[in-house]
């Protein structure tokens, strides 16, 4: 694959279909997009899916209203099997994620800001969990471009705030 093609992919497929959205940043691995009341830091899965089958997303999202600020989410490529963990693993740090479905999240601000914290430090990141086989599957991320399209994203929608 080359870097030109994964740079369009982060600005097109990333950015979705919705005519407000805007690509703020863009690496080779992640990509800051604007999507009006949110703004997003989002990267795909290293492990590229097969055309029909799902591909692992992850990233953060940031709302102009505070309400969500640095949530970390992920689509998993698998269902997890009922009651499975799903985690966040950045370097040799996990972090326990919420989930449902084959979608997962942060549990809260406190865990958003340690996420981010070893993101910055970090080497790898990946999201696992176990299949309804029990087979362990991981969806492993290039932090290439991470930190810079988080700081986008999140200026991008701090500018947006609603003096009162």
């Amino acid at each position: 694959m080359t870097r030109g093609w994964h740079i369009a992919f982060a600005a097109a497929a990333l950015a979705g279909t919705a005519a407000s959205a805007g690509v703020v940043y863009a690496s080779a691995a992640w990509a800051a997009i604007d999507r009006g009341p949110t703004c997003e830091a989002l990267s795909r899965s290293l492990r590229v899916a097969s055309k029909g089958k799902v591909q692992a997303i992850a990233g953060f999202t940031f709302s102009a209203d505070r309400r969500r600020w640095g949530e970390f989410h992920a689509r998993l490529r698998r269902m997890p099997r009922q009651g499975a963990a799903v985690m966040l693993r950045i370097d040799d740090q996990p972090f326990l994620l919420v989930s449902r479905g084959n979608e997962a999240w942060s549990d809260g601000p406190r865990q958003e800001q340690a996420i981010i914290a070893a993101l910055r430090g970090g080497n790898g990141m990946s999201v696992e969990s176990r299949d309804g086989g029990g087979r362990r599957f991981i969806d492993p991320y290039s932090l290439e471009g991470a930190a810079t399209a988080i700081d986008a994203a999140a200026a991008a929608c701090a500018g947006k705030m609603q003096r009162r």
